[in-house]
């Protein structure tokens, strides 16, 4: 396709309706992962909040087998140590309530195990069809799957432990890196939505190019773009047809 032409199929596209999604919350506005954090988006208009479940460390007393600990809302163990964690219950019950009554929920989980309570939790609060439930272990969405079928699923990709962006040294070999995944994703992201039956592929943003945005729409799933905190990127993302895109601020994402 000409120049030209791409820039008549670009005028002609009809901007598409993309989920606004707020990472644990409004991280920007009020910390992350807390229920103030979650009204706080829901006051500037989302349609998901996104946020973090993580399994405690057991611990036993005086010998004794260790004590299952209640899963949390937290991202690692850093968080943990900075203030008492809600437990998964408590934020559940918060979505069943105004003011977050109405808005869709991810539950982004960190470490693979205890899908069981997981899912029993949101059974229990009533909450199986506005819930799905991300992570970057497969294994974890196959379990849930068993489980229970009515949460949907994403994948999180890719599989990573911490940001090497910041670390200087690192920049070249990070930006290989994703140079190579890029020209991998496509066909990554149809064998995973084919053999996990995927509701949706969470990638990093920097990921994202527009083969990539085919394959999965190919695939009959959703592209949901994490985490984006540049209005220019969210943009960019939305003209590239993503589904959704979640951000630390959504107020960028109501002037998207």
């Amino acid at each position: 396709m000409a120049e030209a032409d791409r820039h008549e199929a670009r005028a002609d596209r009809k901007p598409q309706r993309v989920k606004r999604i707020g990472h644990k919350g409004a991280d920007t506005i009020r910390p992350g992962n807390t229920l103030e954090s979650f009204q706080a988006a829901v006051e500037i208009g989302v349609d998901m909040i996104e946020f973090d479940v993580l399994a405690l460390r057991d611990s036993g007393v005086d010998g004794a087998p260790d004590a299952p600990s209640p899963l949390v809302v937290a991202h690692d163990w850093a968080e943990v140590a900075e203030r008492e964690p809600l437990t998964l219950t408590a934020a559940l019950d918060a979505f069943t309530r105004p003011p977050l009554v109405g808005v869709e929920l991810d539950l982004d989980l960190k470490l693979p195990g205890r899908e069981d309570e997981l899912v029993e939790c949101v059974r229990a609060a009533g909450l199986v069809d506005r819930t799905m439930v991300s992570t970057m272990y497969v294994e974890s969405l196959d379990e849930i799957a068993r489980l229970e079928p009515g949460i949907q699923r994403g994948l999180t990709f890719p599989r990573v432990t911490r940001d090497w962006r910041g670390m200087r040294w690192a920049r070249p070999l990070v930006a290989l890196r994703l140079a190579t995944m890029r020209r991998q994703l496509p066909r990554i992201a149809l064998s995973k939505i084919g053999a996990h039956g995927l509701h949706a592929m969470w990638i990093y943003e920097a990921l994202i190019t527009a083969p990539v945005v085919h394959a999965v729409h190919q695939g009959g799933t959703q592209v949901i773009a994490w985490t984006v905190d540049e209005a220019e990127r969210i943009q960019s993302l939305r003209e590239l047809g993503v589904d959704g895109i979640c951000s630390n601020d959504p107020r960028l994402l109501q002037a998207a």
